[in-house]
């Protein structure tokens, strides 16, 4: 299996908006400590180390991309 890259939901706004939902409230370590657990979950429901690091490389490409923007680009 190779990472997909394109939208896997019907509407992804809705996918969005319950991420940020789930943080509303949380102090900034809550929200990492979220982000955390929810990134390990989602890694072990996957399954693959192989998209896993694809994953990673993608993302950090994003932070050199633009290192202060704190948006979520498209997927």
């Amino acid at each position: 299996m190779s990472l997909s890259t394109t939208s896997n939901f019907p509407k992804p706004d809705d996918a969005f908006r319950m991420v940020v939902e789930a943080h509303r409230g949380l102090d900034d370590d809550s929200s990492a400590a979220l982000d955390a657990a929810l990134v390990l979950i989602l890694a072990n429901h996957i399954g693959d180390i192989e998209v896993l690091r694809e994953a990673i490389a993608l993302g950090k490409r994003r932070l050199a991309d633009d290192p202060t923007s704190s948006d979520a680009k498209a997927i």
